[in-house]
């Protein structure tokens, strides 16, 4: 091989290595950007930085993001929605305006213009730093442009994704504000926080969203961690949730897990949502656990739905079952909703089942009805 040759596979291999490193800085514009590494420690460089800056900056980094298509971007306008990289933005970090969201494998991609087979592979954190604090965390995915809106951007190098989780956590548990408690959940650093711990590829990201859902934390806190540990965390998040079902004593919360459980990924999530169905000690439980069975179609659903429908206590519950089995679809509900009408003992539970028929449009709830006033 020759020298010029042997220089440019020297070469090749070098940008090779180097494109990861580089793929995890997004592309920020309208900033005074300096690079600086972390490999002091996150936490001391991020002191560090908030004791010398008193004007108003950004800092940030990237660590590994979950698996699947997580896009996490902001848009205010239609013209910005489709960006050319195939996400939204720019993203003004300085603006009020635009939506922070997260599409999943579910989501209609090509609506947003290029379509990538697969999602990004890192989360991008920021830190908004003003009066010598950080008054604003944003969580973005890698391929998300950003705007400065023209203040000092420090990035971070070789930040380990615990040390990231242990610096967010301390934001998620820290007591409010006053200025944060006159400020919407979602505008809190709080929340943003949570959902970076969430999308951390990183099993401390799982120890620490355990410990958010422990019946010591407040009932908020546990609320929005169920959600996450279904939509985010997979088999051990499910475990967590299995456990909260069980033990958490607000019924608010438990209300809470039944959706975190209709957005898990797991198979085994519909068994214990059919469990807490029939037998969570809160009617409320059991009815909205009854409502997202609905948006499940398959027998171990319609099955569970039926059952409390005869067998539930709860003149509520059985009526919240009803409204279930129209969510289903009309080839599994409608026959189930028609005979429920039909033999049903609760007048109260026939009557929701005859009114859910008639919304329904279905040719056998026409011909049901005819059948009852032909009679």
């Amino acid at each position: 091989m020759t020298a010029t040759a042997r220089l440019g596979v020297l070469g090749a291999l070098m940008l090779a290595t180097a494109l990861p490193a580089t793929a995890q800085q997004p592309r920020v514009v309208n900033a005074k950007m300096q690079t600086r590494p972390a490999a002091a420690g996150l936490e001391k460089e991020l002191h560090a930085l908030l004791s010398a800056q008193a004007e108003p900056a950004w800092t940030g980094y990237a660590v590994p993001m979950i698996a699947g298509q997580h896009q996490m971007c902001c848009y205010s306008s239609g013209d910005e929605f489709a960006h050319a990289s195939g996400c939204c933005g720019p993203c003004r970090l300085e603006s009020s305006r635009g939506i922070n969201l997260s599409t999943d494998e579910h989501s209609d991609a090509g609506s947003l213009g290029t379509v990538k087979l697969e999602g990004p592979n890192y989360l991008v954190a920021l830190f908004r730093i003003e009066h010598k604090r950080v008054d604003r965390i944003r969580a973005f995915s890698e391929d998300c442009q950003l705007d400065a809106g023209g203040l000092p951007f420090t990035w971070l190098t070789n930040v380990q994704p615990a040390e990231s989780v242990a610096w967010l956590a301390s934001f998620v548990t820290a007591p409010l504000s006053d200025a944060e408690s006159e400020t919407t959940p979602n505008q809190r650093p709080s929340q943003h926080a949570l959902t970076a711990i969430a999308l951390h590829a990183d099993p401390a990201a799982d120890r620490a969203l355990e410990g958010f859902a422990s019946p010591n934390q407040p009932e908020s806190l546990r609320g929005h961690t169920a959600f996450w540990l279904g939509a985010a965390r997979g088999k051990h998040g499910l475990a967590v949730l299995k456990r909260m079902a069980h033990e958490d004593p607000s019924d608010r919360v438990r209300e809470k897990v039944t959706f975190a459980l209709s957005v898990s990924h797991e198979p085994e999530a519909v068994e214990e949502m059919i469990r807490m169905a029939r037998s969570d000690p809160g009617s409320r439980v059991r009815g909205q656990a009854l409502f997202w069975l609905g948006q499940k179609a398959g027998k171990k659903a319609a099955s569970a739905i039926t059952a409390a429908i005869e067998n539930d206590p709860e003149t509520e519950v059985k009526k919240r079952a009803v409204f279930a089995l129209s969510q289903l679809p009309k080839d599994e509900g409608v026959p189930l909703l028609i005979q429920v009408a039909r033999t049903n003992r609760n007048p109260v539970v026939r009557k929701q089942a005859m009114f859910w028929l008639g919304q329904s449009n279905d040719p056998r709830a026409l011909a049901f009805f005819e059948e009852i006033l032909l009679r």
